[in-house]
């Protein structure tokens, strides 16, 4: 029972290590450039993002623990599609803040969204619960995905 909390708390904290490391890299100062962008309608405040992708890759995290600990011969194929849209996702923050690249933010961000999609569908297939995690994940994904297209547009 203690190795099952173990890789359980691996998961969460390197998922949410993923993140830390992807806002390291993008230079800092998120607020202030964030603020001055032109927003499109319904941005939120500055302080809700890492509110947020706090409580995503903690789900991210227990859902991907929960394929690992499966039995099913397709784990690993969806655990790759894990790591692809975990990878997508990290380089989103230096794409976006590092390199103020609003063009291939948007880019990532797409592509983020289908291996989402993609890992979303192989998790449910093994086990659902994992699939539903992170369905949260799905909507703050396609908002961002808005929020980054309302950006390039805008700016």
């Amino acid at each position: 029972m203690k190795q099952k909390w173990t890789n359980l708390l691996l998961w969460v904290v390197g998922t949410e290590l993923v993140g830390a490391l992807s806002a390291m890299l993008s230079g800092g100062n998120f607020s202030a450039y964030y603020r001055s962008l032109n927003q499109p309608p319904f941005a939120p405040p500055g302080w809700l993002f890492p509110v947020m992708w706090a409580i995503l890759y903690a789900l991210m995290g227990i859902s991907a623990f929960l394929i690992q600990e499966s039995d099913s011969l397709r784990k690993k194929q969806a655990l790759v599609l894990y790591g692809a849209q975990l990878f997508a996702n990290f380089l989103w923050s230096p794409v976006f803040f590092g390199l103020k690249s609003h063009l291939g933010a948007t880019a990532v961000v797409i592509v983020m969204l289908l291996l989402i999609i993609a890992m979303m569908t192989a998790f449910l297939r093994i086990r659902p619960l994992a699939g539903y995690l992170n369905i949260p994940y799905l909507f703050w994904a396609v908002f961002a995905t808005y929020l980054t297209i309302g950006v390039l547009v805008l700016n």
